[in-house]
């Protein structure tokens, strides 16, 4: 294998940093936070209460509750990619029982939402938005990482005809200026946060189809395709089409096999096919000059197109679970949703240099001791 494919190969489970050396080398050395602590929080919830406010309203979604836990053999549990690396906390629950229920820590809400979306009735059009809390004990802890998760975790009943790219960029750029608007909200709000240090968000995205992004930049892994677009080319992106192997031979993204849809053929460019419903919102971070990613979404899979992806990714045993024979058999309807992570959404409208700034997790001695050596203080 050559250091080229090398690399591409060890790009495809996710983003984050490898070392605590190299987290040292990217954190900012000049770094001022623009708040303290408190009233960080103060325009923290500002901004929380209207991106839930204002993403219901254009979405025509419902706030409702979500589970912290799930029953490990409902298949509901998300396993955030598909090579398996990524395992949710099991134990053991019901005191007296004969048979404990065998539960699991949620990971994300991806597929309980769709189920959630026939138990409160939702009809195309609608649907549901969730508060989500979730452990991912499998990240190495970073700048933007932590074992703790929040996320804005929707879902929305759509019909057939619906599920083309027309449809997903317009429920993107709605997300986007949800997300926008949230920033000059909490500006106007807060003067602290009113610099000329950091530029506002943009007000559009850039759509990209994945392999056209690998056209730009063929000699490139992914993360290092999508720095190079952010601060080359525009600091708001959306990239679709993530999990189908591109022209080199690998996904941009490994994704889960059982929600995203991202065999479907979309579009046809000199002769290229492209594939997939799916993508993510990524931004150009001005605090620590990196890419940030702020959301993965897509329009879900078929009976068909999950029997078809299972089977590329060999999962296929999947399909017996309670959850995947409830698509099989057309007892949930067909949707669109995402997972719009609230601390990296906060980290970038508020210009923090670290997740830790947002919310509060545990981190390691190494990274308390990188920050604080930056004047970043994390919470714990």
């Amino acid at each position: 294998m050559t250091t080229m494919n090398a690399s591409k190969v060890g790009d495809l489970a996710g983003p984050g940093i490898s070392t605590y050396e190299e987290v040292a080398k990217i954190l900012p050395k000049d770094y001022t936070p623009l708040q303290k602590p408190l009233e960080r929080m103060a325009a923290l919830y500002e901004a929380k209460n209207y991106i839930e406010e204002h993403l219901c309203a254009e979405l025509g979604l419902q706030m409702v509750q979500v589970p912290l836990i799930v029953d490990r053999d409902s298949g509901v549990n998300d396993y955030l990619d598909r090579d398996g690396s990524r395992t949710p906390i099991d134990f053991n629950c019901g005191l007296g029982l004969n048979e404990p229920i065998h539960g699991q820590v949620v990971q994300a809400a991806t597929k309980w939402k769709r189920m959630a979306l026939k138990q409160f009735d939702c009809k195309p059009g609608r649907g549901i938005c969730t508060d989500m809390r979730a452990v991912r004990k499998d990240y190495f802890l970073d700048h933007d990482h932590s074992s703790y998760v929040d996320q804005w975790d929707w879902e929305r009943t759509i019909t057939e005809k619906d599920r083309n790219l027309d449809f997903l960029k317009d429920v993107v750029q709605r997300i986007w200026k949800v997300i926008r608007g949230a920033g000059e909200h909490v500006r106007n709000e807060f003067p602290a946060l009113r610099t000329n240090k950091y530029p506002n968000p943009p007000d559009e995205l850039m759509f990209i189809h994945a392999e056209e992004l690998l056209d730009r930049y063929p000699d490139l892994p992914r993360k290092q395709r999508e720095t190079a677009l952010l601060r080359d080319v525009s600091p708001a992106v959306f990239i679709i089409g993530i999990g189908w192997p591109l022209a080199d031979g690998y996904p941009h993204e490994m994704r889960a096999a059982d929600y995203d849809d991202w065999v479907t053929e979309t579009v046809t460019k000199n002769g290229k096919k492209m594939h997939g419903l799916n993508g993510d919102i990524l931004v150009w971070n001005p605090v620590t000059k990196r890419r940030h990613e702020l959301t993965s979404m897509g329009i879900r899979v078929t009976k068909d197109t999950l029997k078809v992806q299972l089977d590329l990714s060999g999962q296929n045993d999947f399909l017996k679970l309670p959850y995947h024979q409830a698509i099989l058999n057309d007892q949930i309807p067909l949707s669109i949703g995402g997972g719009i992570g609230q601390a990296r959404t906060y980290m970038y409208l508020l210009r923090t240099a670290h997740l830790g700034e947002v919310t509060v997790s545990v981190w390691p001695k190494q990274l308390k001791e990188i920050c604080a050596a930056r004047n970043i203080r994390v919470l714990e």
